[in-house]
């Protein structure tokens, strides 16, 4: 999405010689990668998109995976990106000499580019687990971002391991369908209520007819309003919008689980909104059906008939679906990236991924990131999030481009200072005062994402602070990766 965003972008600007890189055969980033039954986005349809190309022809409020991954082809299609990309394509390393970037990519081939921007997305390293016996298993078996589609599931016991949105989706979408399915689950997460209601033929007509009528069902100002609030609750535990959500996490789980003793094997052993929140119209009703199992004890070991548990019982299963999330520290990686001074990526992220209000790096000259480490990530649209970056690097560009500034980077004070006030901001929010691990923690306990209010992110990317940066010599008339 991000780097579709930036080539896109980057043609309106007047850039030709621009080349996207993507690893993968197609477009579509995440939700190439995510195929699993049940995959639902949960950001409200209409706001899941670049601001430029609404989509009238959503089906639901919360739109399904695989309408979203035809959105982005539409788009590529429709702006010409597929003359840009080198599908199937990694970039091995990036080394700054001489003011330019070299490029090593998969293959050995080689470009050398002016301007580097990574926009690698934050999940994309599948995390594998390490239980005893795993190769034992003779069933299918695959993480759920690498889904097996030619695996039949009608009439096989599946297991699904971890309870993030992932889990739950997947669990609520077989136990629908009344496949019989053993959900693993170590730490039980809060979800929030929420519907999905399907937008109707004659509505999706009136958005294509009128855009007008598109804007006022969008609701821009109580969006913006909900999103605000959200992160209000996210920063300040003790704030109005925080008991609020909280409240209805506990109602949710207090009056759809009548079952006192499934209650509480649900219920969470920390506040709600420490975790990434889960937003689920139907998993309580889900693992209530009979064909729906809730397995609490811990996974002691596979065997080739299935998952044994600590408390000695044997899971048989055909089918397990590892929902266990994302690597969420690599960003770039596995790629190996030096920048000026022999400054190298692994050396400048020894004790956490940093960079500078999300987007650059010390001696990183001319390198910038969209959704990089410590932006702001959360139950709400990274499209919105990255048009708001790269408006703020479209600036540092236009620097590179007219020669006023053809090497430019954050100065270390900038780094050091801004991370300082970020760890410090971040250990008032939820996500270290909630009493949970997450993805969202770094090696340290400390959380990664950004710690203050939306509208402060906003305000941050509108015009560059030009005294963080340090400005150096070299060429103009920049290419671009």
């Amino acid at each position: 999405m991000a780097g579709m965003l930036a080539g896109i972008k980057l043609q309106e600007s007047g850039f030709h010689n621009v080349t996207l890189y993507e690893k993968a055969d197609r477009v579509g980033g995440t939700w190439r990668a995510n195929s699993y039954p049940g995959l639902t986005c949960d950001v409200p349809s209409h706001h899941y998109t670049y601001t430029f190309e609404r989509n009238p022809d959503w089906s639901r409020h919360l739109s399904p995976g695989g309408e979203i991954q035809a959105y982005f082809e539409q788009v590529a299609r429709k702006y010409r990106l597929y003359e840009l990309i080198e599908f199937n394509t990694g970039v091995e390393r990036a080394d700054f000499r001489n003011g330019r970037w070299h490029l090593e990519l998969e293959g050995g081939r080689s470009d050398i580019a002016d301007v580097v921007i990574a926009a690698t997305g934050v999940l994309h390293v599948p995390s594998y687990p390490g239980f005893r016996g795993m190769d034992q298993f003779k069933g299918a078996m695959f993480h759920t971002a690498r889904w097996d589609h030619d695996v039949d599931l009608e009439g096989k016991r599946v297991g699904v391991i971890g309870m993030g949105s992932t889990g739950v989706q997947i669990v609520s979408a077989l136990s629908d369908r009344g496949i019989d399915v053993s959900h693993f689950v170590r730490t039980p997460q809060w979800i929030m209520p929420v519907e999905n209601g399907h937008y109707s033929e004659q509505e999706r007509a009136l958005f294509r007819a009128d855009p007008d009528a598109l804007s006022e069902a969008m609701d821009f100002e109580g969006y913006a309003a909900a999103v605000e609030a959200y992160t209000d609750a996210l920063t300040d535990p003790a704030s109005e919008g925080s008991r609020t959500m909280s409240q209805a996490c506990r109602d949710n789980l207090e009056q759809s689980i009548p079952d006192p003793a499934l209650r509480e094997q649900l219920r969470p052993d920390h506040e709600p909104l420490c975790k990434r929140l889960i937003f689920s119209p139907d998993y309580y009703q889900a693992i209530q059906r009979d064909c729906a199992h809730l397995v609490r004890a811990d996974i002691d070991c596979f065997e080739a008939g299935g998952i044994r548990t600590a408390d000695g019982v044997l899971h048989e299963l055909d089918v397990i679906a590892l929902a266990t999330g994302f690597q969420a520290d690599q960003f770039m990686r596995p790629m190996k990236i030096t920048g000026r001074n022999g400054m190298d990526l692994e050396t400048l992220w020894a004790t956490r991924p940093v960079a500078y209000l999300a987007i650059s790096m010390p001696d990183m000259p001319n390198f910038f990131m969209l959704n990089g480490p410590n932006g702001p990530v959360g139950n709400f649209s990274l499209i919105d999030i990255a048009e708001h970056q790269w408006a703020y690097i479209e600036q540092l560009i236009d620097k590179i481009y007219t020669g006023e500034c053809p090497e430019l980077c954050p100065s270390v004070t900038a780094m050091e200072d801004f991370d300082r006030a970020r760890v410090a901001a971040a250990k008032t929010t939820i996500w270290y005062t909630g009493g949970c691990q997450s993805w969202y923690l770094d090696a340290e306990g400390v959380p990664a994402s950004w710690p203050w209010s939306y509208s402060r992110f906003v305000a941050e990317m509108k015009t560059p602070r030009w005294e963080a940066f340090e400005w150096g010599t070299g060429d103009s008339s920049p290419a671009v990766a």
